[in-house]
């Protein structure tokens, strides 16, 4: 089942719409989709290696775009949409006191949280707008932690590529177990961060 899953999901890497369907995937889960980009962005690098930075620069637009998303969500939306969001990832509880120290340091959690931790995106979007963290700010630090984070991936894919695909393809249970112990833990790591 691993097999079949694996290889249809390379045979979309390669599609003619598969760029849009990465910046839709990005901008969704940055305001509210569970799925990290990375499940299409990683098969599209081992797919096309010479691609490696146009698909990071999709992502990291798409990205800041769906996370201006989800800043507006948290400011307009909260009581109706962001509410489930919250829900959904079962941070209702404590969300109210995290809300109330957020600026201290939301600053650092947009950029450190949004770059370089599995805690997803969309929760630091949210909180963001929520507590009215200035938009120029989170704007910003959004695009140096996103940058870095879609950089730092496309370049391992790009530099690891040929022999990450052979690592990936001989032991399709453990890559599989990888990303799922990667989503489970950022879903984790953001019940108990924020």
């Amino acid at each position: 089942m691993l097999r079949r899953l694996y290889d249809w999901t390379m045979r979309l890497a390669g599609h003619p719409r598969a760029e849009l369907a990465l910046g839709g995937v990005t901008f969704a889960e940055s305001s509210f989709f569970p799925i990290p980009p990375d499940t299409l962005l990683v098969p599209m690098v081992l797919a096309n290696r010479a691609k490696a930075w146009r698909y990071a620069t999709i992502c990291v637009i798409s990205s800041v775009l769906g996370g201006i998303a989800g800043y507006f969500i948290g400011l307009l939306l909260f009581e109706t949409v962001g509410q489930a969001i919250l829900a959904f990832y079962g941070l209702q509880e404590n969300f109210a006191d995290v809300a109330e120290r957020y600026n201290e340091l939301g600053w650092l959690m947009v950029l450190l949280g949004g770059g370089f931790t599995p805690l997803p995106y969309k929760l630091i979007t949210l909180t963001s707008g929520v507590t009215q963290l200035d938009l120029m700010l989170f704007i910003c630090l959004s695009v140096v932690a996103r940058t870095l984070r879609f950089a730092a991936t496309c370049a391992l894919l790009f530099w690891a590529g040929p022999a990450l695909r052979e690592a990936i393809e001989k032991r399709l249970g453990l890559a599989f177990g990888i990303l799922t112990a990667m989503v489970v833990g950022g879903l984790v790591l953001g019940k108990y961060m924020l």
